[in-house]
């Protein structure tokens, strides 16, 4: 049997394309609390849209995780990886793959309590 295999570029692209249109417009001239609240509620879903439906392994799931690194480094104009995860930390922002654990298990626990033959004959209850 195969190994479904996602491509997540166009999940990736879509993100850098909102983030960099949304940081053009407020730039450094919000507060970051601002900036990275847009981030969560606009670009974040773009990134995720459907990925909790879909099986991911590890080489495609920290590559979600980068393009929001990515970004924090950006907004703090900062490299180091260690100052991106206090600054998370510091403004309480999930990693996308922390997100999508929770959306999977959400979608799980749904599809677990779901009246449908079709999908009782494919999971375990």
């Amino acid at each position: 049997m195969g190994v479904f295999i996602c491509d997540i570029d166009q999940a990736k692209g879509s993100f850098y394309k909102a983030a960099n249109a949304m940081f053009g417009k407020v730039g450094r001239l919000e507060l970051e609390e601002i900036t990275l609240q847009l981030i969560k509620t606009k670009c974040i879903p773009m990134l995720l849209y459907g990925l909790h439906a879909r099986p991911l392994i590890k080489s495609q799931i920290w590559p979600i995780d980068f393009v929001v690194n990515r970004f924090f480094m950006k907004l703090f104009n900062c490299t180091g990886i260690k100052t991106v995860k206090y600054c998370q930390e510091q403004f309480g922002f999930e990693l996308p793959s922390d997100t999508l654990t929770r959306l999977i298990n959400r979608f799980l626990d749904k599809l677990s309590h779901c009246a449908n033959r079709v999908i009782e004959s494919v999971i375990d209850r």
